[in-house]
C-alpha cells in the first residue's frame, strides 16, 4: 500500500511534538514537511532530543508555512496543530489545492460565527467553512468523519466531558439544564508557551481553578449537547489546573428524569462503546485515573448513582496531548483513509 504523505503545520508546539511522534512510527504515513516559524532551518533532531542520529527524522528540516511548498511537495493531509485564530488561515487555501485538513485547534469546532465571536472575541476569518467542517468526536461522528475534508478535533476537555455524556443524554436519561462538570488538567493542557501562570514554580504544589464562568470550550461542549438533547442546553463547568504534565480528570453530576440505576447505565455505555478499542468502560467497579491511560489514546469511563441525593455521577479520564489532541487527530486520519483507527495508536 502507498503511503500517505503529510504535513504538520506548527509542529513544535507540545501536540505537534505528539503528533510527530506518532505520525513517524505510521506504517502507511510519509512525513513530507514540518512547520515552525520559530524553528525554520533547524533540523527535527535540533528541537526533539528524543531523535536519535541515526532515525528517519534527524536530517527532516522545520520550514516556514509555505503552503504553495506544501502542494507542490504532493501533501495530501495537513494537520493544524497552531494556536486558535491561527488556524483558521490556512484551511481554506490547503481545502481548495485539494489537501484534507484535521485541525487540532478551536477554530472550525463551533458551527454558529456569533456563538464563536463571544467565546473568543473576534470574527472569524471563514464562516463559510464551518458549516463544512465535521467535528472530530470518531465514537459519535464516524461516519460523516469517513466523508470529510475539513475536520475539527475536539478540545481534550469537551473530550472529557463529551464522551460519558453524550450516551446518556441522547437516551433522555438526565436533564440537560441539571449538568455540572468539574475537570482538572494537566499544564500541557494550556500549550508551549512563556506565561507566569504556566512556570514550575507557580504550578507545582499548587491546585486552582481558571477561566470561570465561561470557559470558550463551553462553546463547542454546549454545542454538542444541545444537538444530543434536541433543545438548547446551558452547562456549569469549572475547569482547574493541577501539578501534571499531562492528563484530564473529569466529575458530571446530574439529575436523572427518573430513577436510574448503575445496571441501566451500564447498558447504555455498553451500547454506545461496547466496541470501541479506545474507551474503557469502568462502570462501578473503579474510578478512572490519569496514570493508566496516560501516553495513550484510551479515555476511561465510570459511573456512580448516589442513592442519598438521586443524582447520577459520571466520571472520566484521559491523556489531554493523546486522545484530547494527537491522537484523536491520527485516528480521524485513519478513518478518513479507510483504514484501522488503531494504526499508529497502539492499544
Amino acid at each position: 500500500m502507498n503511503k500517505v504523505k503529510i504535513a504538520i503545520v506548527g509542529a513544535s508546539g507540545y501536540s505537534g511534538e505528539e503528533l510527530v511522534k506518532r505520525l513517524a512510527e505510521h506504517p502507511l504515513v510519509e512525513l513530507g514537511c514540518l512547520t515552525s516559524r520559530q524553528h525554520a532551518g533547524k533540523k527535527a533532531s535540533e528541537v526533539f532530543g528524543w531523535i536519535g542520529q541515526h532515525s528517519p527524522l534527524a536530517n527532516l528540516e522545520f520550514s516556514e508555512p509555505d503552503l504553495t511548498l506544501l502542494a507542490s511537495q504532493g501533501i495530501a493531509f495537513a494537520f493544524l496543530a497552531l494556536p486558535h485564530g491561527v488556524a483558521s488561515e490556512f484551511a481554506l487555501p490547503l481545502l481548495e489545492q485539494g489537501i484534507k485538513v484535521i485541525d487540532l485547534s478551536a477554530d472550525f469546532r463551533v458551527k454558529d460565527a456569533a456563538v464563536y465571536k463571544y467565546f473568543y472575541k473576534h470574527e472569524h476569518p471563514v464562516p463559510a467553512l464551518l458549516k463544512k467542517s465535521v467535528y472530530g468526536l470518531p465514537e459519535a461522528y464516524r461516519d460523516q468523519i469517513r466523508r470529510a475534508e475539513l475536520v475539527a478535533c475536539p478540545g481534550c476537555y469537551p473530550t472529557s466531558i463529551l464522551l460519558p455524556l453524550l450516551p446518556v443524554v441522547r437516551a433522555r436519561m438526565i436533564r440537560p439544564s441539571s449538568i455540572i462538570v468539574n475537570s482538572l488538567s494537566g499544564v500541557s493542557g494550556a500549550g508551549r508557551k512563556a506565561d507566569v501562570d504556566l512556570l514550575f514554580v507557580e504550578c507545582n504544589e499548587s491546585a486552582r481553578p481558571y477561566g470561570l464562568p465561561g470557559h470558550r470550550h463551553l462553546s463547542e461542549i454546549e454545542q454538542e449537547i444541545s444537538d444530543a438533547a434536541g433543545e438548547q442546553v446551558r452547562i456549569q463547568f469549572a475547569p482547574h489546573l493541577i501539578p501534571l504534565n499531562r492528563g484530564i480528570v473529569t466529575t458530571i453530576h446530574a439529575e436523572p428524569v427518573k430513577e436510574l440505576t448503575v445496571d441501566s447505565l451500564e447498558e447504555v455505555y455498553q451500547t454506545a462503546y461496547g466496541p470501541d478499542r479506545f474507551i474503557r468502560l469502568l462502570g462501578s467497579r473503579r474510578y478512572p485515573d490519569v496514570k493508566d491511560v496516560a501516553f495513550t489514546n484510551r479515555a476511561e469511563i465510570a459511573w456512580r448513582v448516589d442513592s442519598r441525593t438521586g443524582r447520577v455521577i459520571l466520571m472520566s479520564a484521559l491523556d489531554n496531548l493523546v486522545k484530547g489532541a494527537a491522537g484523536q487527530a491520527i485516528q480521524c486520519f485513519n478513518i478518513m483513509n479507510g483504514w484501522d483507527e488503531g494504526i499508529g495508536l497502539g492499544t
